[in-house]
């Protein structure tokens, strides 16, 4: 069959389009064997493929257009589900006339998960006008999304067929999975068409509206056995007006009267209740991974799964696994339960203590029914690829009582056949590794069953990936070539953390995990899109850049962003700077410096910490890095003393201007972060320091831009194209100018919060000036609450009563509930797609059911690498989906804001 590609697209120089398909003639989706087209006029690229019988007898062809670009950017359209129908066998030709669909356009958002399964699941579609008996030549084929109920497409335009512009009664479109289409006979004649796409109500049959814009034309001809398929795009109409609201808290932070010490998936449920009270469409929450590291509360840091892939057991409702036969043993602890369930926070230790060992009890009497239960086979069998790792990797993290498998005195080095052995069920202990399929099932039932029920009752679930995986994980010790494991990923210093935030964490392996298409990533999005809807990118700018620290370094200011274009020595000398690799490279120490840094303790740091050299000092060989310093007083008792000559010993270590890139043998550098505050800046002289300035604007604001533009288009695109999940992206820091236009052309959902304004000139952002693909919220887990934040400065609290809520006079000290109603309500009205709330700072609303505390309500602390996550509600679920009054009236707000 004769086949002509015909895409609408406007190449500039350098570009080349091509299509690729799933048969052998349009290259089997091979990228590297697609089929270019030609330029052939400012509306047209063009191909002509010879498709063989073969591929046409082996089913519908799918296929889709890819764009490159000079510099080796591949760009490819957005699923589309193209197809070419080869149920007719009578064609001779085909024309196949396209629009590139631009995965940034708005309307691709509704074909996610959350809108095709759950929000937008019960639009209705009409059945098409049969416009001919006889044999077709054309179909028209569009897409909408949005439409109201009893509202189809119709198509009219110039012609007889077309019916002559005549909206009384166009032609209807029937839906068919995606796409609206419709098939009709054109004779010779007519061409090229004029016609437009309009919406109709199929019930009062009335036409609504034509769409926006010009009219569509079609160029060509019919009749000779020539078969023409448009694929029309989008039906253009208005920008769209869906909105939705929704709530954030963790899954630990629930309470409900039968958890136990910890909210679990089961409290889920509840939430989904109290959701649909109020009107709201999501819930999100924090990664539910297994952190489960060290037995103590250190492994309550969400963000430090020891797999990517398990979930963790905290979250497991016992009374579930136990069921009616087994409820003795859960009686016993009724207790216990009472205590844990009535503390003000999570007892993590406690909680898991007995939850462990509950589950050991359970898991003695149910293995026999549960290692026969064909439920448990099916999941085993779809995990089996991280689950069987995982479960051996935490009976030798027990066995050996440490998560740093290099520290093992057996199997610290990952090798498949041996731990298939070692997990074995011939093996004398394979009881404690069989445990953890037991619990992981147990912990997938009550997910997905909690995520099911939302869905039933309209609402979406989001979670929330991180960016790191923790250093002595599961996946670390199975694939450590993955990772750098000699560097620890990090933030940049910000108003949070004016330190940097050193996560610990190693940074990714791009070039290794390329090699085969992403497949941890693909897996890791698979697993998640079994339980949630919309998921949540965290610090999506590593995909662009990481911030890179040093193991020898503690605090996060040490870092650098890898990778990035470097300084060279050349451009310092251009520039006439006097550089001395010592005195820019190494810490900066003079007697000033120290007597400044320690006053009355300055002898006693320099008898201790430092050696003379030359007019400065440098530090002792045993001192000379943050980590030296910070192992030499965990051994002493912390004291105001110790803190200080600590905190000083960091400071004169990052006492620095450059940071010397690796390798490069004194010739490339990379600016400290915040290099304008250090004295080692300060004390150089002016003509210098602006030279310096200048190269440190241009090196992290201008050089940078493009390449990491490409750094990031090298791995987005494609993991976004192995998901059908809604993507949200944590864009926030110090975001390069790249990240927002990378964001627009991937559709993926920006993170905006109105107290960290993206624009620097700004105090504040207000949330009407939000995009639409975009997430507003007043604060995230990382902040106070809107409460806590409204205490914390008076002179910016007083700046925002007057300027954002267009209040005069003084602000209130307190952020008193009509206050905290404003800011809600500013978001809610905002035109982004979602609008989402940490539930404390929807409760702040009320003076009845706000917490007396605000300070009590914070979830982290980012500034404290050491923070206990123990936050949670102080009241029940039940209680709270009792609370009519302020339901219905919070659910008033939201539906009149058209959410």
């Amino acid at each position: 069959m004769t086949t002509h590609f015909y895409l609408r697209f406007y190449t500039r120089f350098g570009q080349t389009l091509y299509v690729t398909g799933n048969c052998s003639a349009l290259g089997d989706y091979d990228q590297n064997q697609a089929i270019p087209l030609q330029y052939l006029n400012d509306q047209f690229c063009h191909c002509e493929i010879e498709i063989p019988d073969i591929d046409i007898e082996s089913g519908n062809i799918e296929y889709y257009y890819i764009l490159k670009d000079a510099p080796g950017n591949v760009i490819a359209e957005w699923k589309d589900n193209k197809q070419i129908d080869c149920a007719n066998k009578n064609i001779a030709e085909l024309i196949l006339v396209d629009t590139w669909n631009y995965a940034g356009t708005i309307e691709n958002a509704f074909y996610t998960k959350p809108f095709k399964e759950v929000l937008l699941k019960q639009m209705t579609a009409a059945t098409s006008t049969d416009t001919s008996a006889g044999k077709y030549t054309h179909e028209f084929k569009v897409k909408c999304p949005l439409l109201k109920t009893n509202e189809v497409i119709c198509i009219t335009g110039s012609g007889k067929v077309l019916g002559d512009w005549d909206v009384s009664s166009p032609l209807l479109l029937t839906k068919q999975n995606d796409w609206w289409k419709i098939s009709i006979s054109i004779a010779n004649g007519g061409f090229p068409l004029s016609y437009k796409y309009g919406i109709y109500n199929a019930v009062e049959k009335s036409f609504v509206r034509f769409e926006t814009g010009d009219n569509r034309l079609l160029p060509g001809d019919g009749g000779n056995g020539k078969y023409t398929i448009s694929h029309d795009g989008f039906v253009r109409t208005a920008a769209p007006d869906w909105k939705g609201a929704g709530v954030a808290i963790p899954v630990f932070s629930l309470r409900s009267e039968n958890s136990f010490g910890t909210g679990e998936f089961t409290d889920i449920k509840l939430l989904v209740d109290w959701a649909k009270e109020t009107g709201l469409k999501l819930i999100q929450l924090l990664p539910v991974n297994d952190t489960t590291a060290t037995h103590t509360w250190t492994d309550s840091y969400p963000y430090a799964a020891v797999s990517a892939f398990g979930l963790h057991p905290l979250f497991l409702n016992l009374s579930k696994v136990a069921g009616d036969k087994n409820s003795a043993i859960l009686k016993s602890l009724k207790q216990k339960q009472k205590e844990l369930n009535g503390l003000a926070e999570v007892d993590y230790e406690e909680v898991m203590k007995y939850k462990f060992a509950t589950i050991k009890r359970l898991y003695q009497d149910q293995k026999e029914a549960f290692s026969n239960d064909i439920k448990y086979f099916e999941f085993f069998d779809l995990n089996r690829h991280w689950l069987v790792p995982y479960a051996a990797f935490c009976y030798l993290r027990d066995e050996y009582k440490t998560a740093d498998y290099n520290s093992w005195p057996a199997y610290s080095i990952f090798k498949d056949d041996e731990i298939q052995e070692l997990a074995s069920p011939d093996q004398p202990h394979y009881d404690a590794v069989a445990i953890h399929y037991f619990i992981q099932y147990h912990l997938h039932q009550q997910l997905k069953a909690a995520t099911l029920y939302a869905h039933k009752n309209g609402i979406v679930v989001k979670g929330d990936l991180p960016i790191g995986i923790y250093r002595y994980s599961c996946d670390a010790w199975m694939t450590p070539g993955l990772y750098n494991m000699d560097a620890q990923a990090g933030a940049p210093p910000d108003d949070f953390a004016v330190k940097g935030q050193n996560w610990g964490f190693p940074t990714y392996n791009w070039t290794k995990m390329q090699e085969d298409g992403f497949a941890w990533w693909r897996q890791r999005f698979e697993q998640m899109s079994e339980y949630f809807d919309v998921f949540r990118i965290d610090h999506i700018l590593g995909f662009f850049r990481i911030w890179s620290i040093p193991l020898d370094a503690v605090e996060g200011i040490l870092g650098r962003f890898v990778p990035a274009i470097p300084v060279h020595i050349n451009e310092l000398f251009q520039n006439n700077i006097s550089f001395q690799y010592h005195r820019y490279c190494k810490p900066y120490i003079t007697e000033y410096v120290l007597q400044e840094k320690f006053r009355e303790q300055a002898a006693f740091v320099k008898e201790n910490f430092l050696n003379p050299a030359d007019g400065f000092y440098e530090l002792k060989p045993a001192f000379n890095t943050q980590r030296k310093v910070a192992d030499y007083f965990s051994h002493l008792p912390e004291t105001d003393f110790t803190q200080l000559i600590k905190g000083g010993l960091f400071d004169l270590i990052s006492n620095i201007i450059f940071i010397e890139e690796p390798g490069s043998q004194m010739q490339e550098f990379h600016f400290r972060i915040g290099m304008e505050n250090t004295t080692s800046f300060r004390d150089l002289d002016d003509y210098s320091k602006q030279k310096l300035k200048e190269l440190y604007v241009d090196y992290f604001f201008r050089r940078q831009d493009d390449f990491w533009r490409k750094q990031a288009m090298q791995k987005l695109p494609e993991l976004k194209r192995s998901t059908d999940m809604l993507v949200c992206g944590e864009d926030l820091g110090m975001v390069p100018a790249c990240v927002p236009d990378v964001m627009r052309q991937l559709g993926m959902l920006s993170l905006e919060i109105q107290r960290m304004p993206k624009q620097t000139t700004d105090v504040f952002f207000h949330p009407v000036n939000a995009l639409y693909l975009s997430v507003v919220t007043p604060s995230t887990h990382d902040m106070s609450t809107i409460r806590g934040w409204w205490e914390e400065d008076q002179s910016k609290t007083q700046q925002f009563y007057n300027n954002m809520l267009g209040h005069y006079g003084a602000a209130p000290f307190y952020c008193e509930p009509y206050i905290n109603k404003e800011i809600v309500l500013q978001h809610i009205y905002s035109p982004a797609m979602w609008s989402i709330f940490q539930l404390q700072d929807i409760l702040g609303s009320s003076e009845k059911l706000r917490r007396n505390n605000p300070n009590d309500e914070r979830i982290n602390i980012p500034a404290d690498p050491k923070h206990y996550w123990r936050y949670r509600m102080h009241l029940n679920l039940e209680d709270l989906i009792k609370e009519k009054g302020f339901n219905e009236d919070f659910k008033k707000d939201v539906l009149a804001s058209g959410r």
